[in-house]
Formats: structure tokens, sequence, C-alpha cells
């Protein structure tokens, strides 16, 4: 077995298809290598994730560009309430369909419909009540009406329902087509409306308007008959599985909303807007992150009983996340100036060492990204409440006080503070799953290219005279990734390799 220290260097690595039980019925009993699929398809879903995070990393910004600090406030504060809730709801159900192994798949996936429409009409009422408490306690009775637009948004989500059986099946062509409308068309629609001077509305009718033309293409889509089948047993079985995500999702909640109910209070509107745009770094970095853990869960599930294959995908696959994580991370914070001087503009100066501290957090978070999807897999999900529930401790102990006491300074350091404590945490419960698990050699190996490519940038910065200017900053920006480029090919040259050879091979 393979370990953090002296893997062999190769892909994200699972058993040939014809070794796992199970595995035929999930994939449509195609005869090609599981390794393989799962090497293509990292392939196929970095093509679309990569592409479509970028999407609605360039709306962010543009929208930014158009839309005043004000306004991108109105709309930090109502996305990041909302959108949380949202993702609270969506928890556990789709994890679920995705682990079981039932005879019957179309019943499976009917009674899975059942219970993700009845948690949807539930939650609908629940953000109907939130939107006017969240105008009280903000004080600002301007969220109203689009609050309410938003709510619109969330009946689609249960309508993509369908997607779930693409995911299961490994089928990531037509899945990722399915969920690229979303983005796209709010992307157009939202930068249209931005330009035309609608100020937030741009985004939140975006959002409505994406949501529902993927929902109506997934329906169109469906290989399954949708149907409401109610079933006491699948609901026992779903609620033991789910109840401690959702406790971890609640717990999560805490940060989100603690930034933007603390933040309002302690820096003002113009102050959430600058964490709302800080936070799109991380957003986009989750994002490519789901890259390579949307790609090995249905993997993952169809071999969960060999905990060596297991340990092996877990290493390859974070080796894999932290070569374009620290360069990623290490970037924004070295050019985060360049962006806002050259791009955004003076008036999102205040964010940038916000935005700077944010892209080493996300960098840094890449450790162990996806140690939650093995311990779905498992059906042990006890761990990841418990480090929620972490996460949320620290972030009232510590980070809520530093936003009030030393505003956006403060609230950058608490939330490398959380960081911290959740990669402490994580690495706990990883080593208890599997031995010879570290996080030192993943941590050193991941930073050793970023030393040279930095310096670099620094070296060059030091002989710079003169005002500096775009071009300066993109030339530095080339140089930083070349060097990082070679320097990590140098270290993962075999993982580079094995990976290649798994896409080319027919």
């Amino acid at each position: 077995m393979s370990t953090p220290e002296t893997g062999s260097g190769g892909a994200v690595a699972l058993p040939d298809e014809g070794r796992a039980t199970g595995v035929a019925e999930r994939f449509e009993g195609d005869d090609q290598g599981l390794r393989r699929r799962v090497a293509r398809g990292t392939l196929i879903n970095a093509a679309f994730s990569v592409g479509l995070s970028a999407v609605g990393l360039l709306k962010g910004f543009v929208a930014a560009a158009f839309i005043s600090r004000t306004d991108y406030g109105v709309w930090g504060v109502l996305f990041i309430s909302l959108a949380t809730l949202v993702w609270l709801k969506q928890v556990g159900v789709g994890d679920k369909y995705i682990q079981q192994d039932d005879e019957d798949q179309e019943l499976a996936f009917q009674k899975a419909f059942t219970l993700e429409v009845a948690l949807t009409g539930a939650f609908t009422v629940l953000l109907c009540a939130v939107v006017p408490l969240l105008a009280v306690l903000t004080g600002e009775p301007e969220l109203l009406a689009p609050g309410f637009a938003l709510v619109l948004a969330i009946p689609a989500i249960s309508l993509q329902a369908p997607l779930w059986v693409f995911y299961r099946r490994m089928n990531f062509v037509k899945q990722r087509s399915l969920q690229a409308i979303d983005p796209i068309v709010s992307a157009v629609v939202t930068v249209g409306l931005a330009a035309a001077g609608a100020g937030y509305w741009s985004l939140v009718v975006g959002v409505v308007v994406g949501s529902w033309a993927a929902a109506l293409a997934a329906l169109a889509a469906s290989p399954y008959r949708l149907a409401l089948r109610y079933d006491p047993a699948t609901l026992r079985r779903y609620g033991s599985f789910s109840w401690p995500l959702f406790v971890a999702a609640a717990a999560s909640l805490a940060l989100p909303q603690g930034s933007v109910l603390i933040g309002e209070s302690a820096v003002g509107l113009a102050g959430v807007g600058a964490i709302a745009l800080a936070a799109t770094i991380s957003q986009f970095a989750q994002r490519v992150d789901a890259i390579v853990t949307g790609t090995i869960y249905p993997a993952i599930c169809a071999v969960r009983d060999n905990t060596e294959l297991l340990f092996e995908s877990f290493v390859k696959s974070n080796r894999l996340a932290l070569m374009w994580g620290l360069p990623f991370g290490v970037g924004v914070a070295l050019f985060t100036p360049d962006i806002v001087e050259h791009g955004l503009g003076e008036r999102w100066q205040p964010a940038v060492g916000l935005i700077q501290v944010f892209g080493l957090i996300a960098a840094a978070d890449q450790i162990g990204f996806n140690w939650d999807a093995y311990f779905r897999a498992s059906g042990r999900t006890r761990p990841i409440a418990v480090v929620s529930l972490i996460n949320m401790a620290v972030f009232l102990a510590v980070t809520a006080p530093l936003l009030v006491v030393h505003g956006l300074d403060g609230f950058a350091v608490g939330m490398a503070i959380v960081t911290v404590a959740s990669i402490a945490a994580r690495s706990f419960f990883l080593r208890r799953l599997f031995r010879g698990f570290a996080v030192l050699p993943y941590a050193l190996r991941a930073v050793a290219p970023m030393i040279p490519a930095t310096a670099a940038v620094l070296a060059m910065r030091l002989l710079e005279s003169g005002e500096r200017t775009a071009a300066m900053a993109i030339g530095e920006a080339a140089v930083f990734l070349a060097i990082a480029a070679a320097a990590m090919f140098v270290l993962e040259r075999s993982l580079i390799r094995e990976s290649l050879t798994y896409l080319r091979s027919q």
C-alpha cells in the first residue's frame, strides 16, 4: 500500500472494473477499466468545471465593475444568507442515492426524488420567513423584494434531481453538459443587466433564470419517470446517513451567516461587499476541488470495502489538487493589488488585504480537501459533523470578535485561524481511517514549487523602476506560472505521466 511519504506517484487509483462488486451495474456495463474512467472523468470534469467556475468568477468581478459597493453589499447579504440555507437543504439525499445499490434503480430514484421534493417545499417556506427576518436584523428593508425574488429559484433545485442518475453512472459528459446551462445562462443575463445599470437586480435575475433553465433541461433528459414514492424505510435509511451531514451543514452556516450579520454591523454594507468579493476566491477553489471529488465519489462508493485502494486514491487525488491549488492561492496573494489597481478600481482598495488572505486560505484548504467524500462513501458521516462544529466554535470564539474589533483585517486573521483548526481536525479523523496518513508531507511537497516561483516575482519587483504597469504584472504572472509549472513537473512527473497514460489508453 502506498503512503503519503512513499506513494508510487501514479494517477488517482481505483481497481479495474471487473474487480469491484457492483461496478458494472453502476456504470452501465461498460468494460472500460475503472481507473481509466476515473482519469478520463477527471479530464471531462476539469474541462467543464474549471471553465464554468471561471465563468462564475468572471461574472462576479465583471458585475463588480458595473455595480457599486453598496449594491454589491446588498447582493452579498442576500446570496450568502439564502444560498447557504439552500446548501443546507441539499445535504444528504443526493449523496445517499449515489451510495445505495438497490435492485430497482428507477424506484430508488423516485424514492429519493420524493424526499428531495419534500425538503424543497419545507425550505421554500423557511426562506420566505427568513427574508423579512433578514431585513429586520440588518435594518435594510431594501432586501425584501430581491430576497423574495431569489426564493423563486428554489423549486428548480429539486427538479434538477435527474442529474444524480448520470452522476451515479459516471456519465460525466451528460451530467456536466446539463449542469453547464445554469452558470452560462446566469452569467449572460447578469452581465447584460449589470451593464444596462440594473444594479443588484442583475445578479438576482441571473440566478433565477439560470436555475430554471437547468431544471427544464434536466427534466427533458431524465432517464427515469418522475414520480412520488414515499417509503418509511427509505426515510429511515436516508435519515441515518444524512443527520450528521445536516448538523455539519447547519454548523457551517455560522461562518457565512455570521460574516454577513456581524459584518454588516461592524463594517457596513460596503464591508460586506468586500467580504462577498473575497469569498468568490474560496468559491472558485471549492468548485475546482469538486472536479476530483465529483469524479471519484461514485467510484469509491463502488469499492468502499477496500481500504487500501481507497487510501491510494485519496493520496493521489490530493496530490493532484495541490498541484493547482497552491499556485492559484499564492498567485492571488501576489497579484491582487494589480487586479484592483488595473481592473476593479480604487473603490475596492480596502478589500486588497482580505482577498490576499483568502487566496492563501484557499491554497491551504487543499490539504485533505476531499476527506469527507471517503467518510460519506463508507457511511461514517459523524466525523463530518464534528469537524464542522469545531469550525463553528473557532469562528464564534475567535473570528467574530476580531471582525468587531479590527474590521476586515481582523476577519482575515480569524478566517485563517479557522482554516488551521479545520485542517488539524480533518487530519485527526483521517489518521483513524487511513494508517500512514500524515499532513506534513503533503504540505511540504506542495509548497516546494512555490518557493522559487515566489522568489522570482519578488526579485523582479525589487528591480522595478518607475510606475508599475499592467504589463509588468502580466510579465511577472507569466514568470511565476512558468517556474511553478517546471518545479511541479520535476517533483510530480511520475504522477503526470501516469495520468496521461490513462487518458491516452484505449
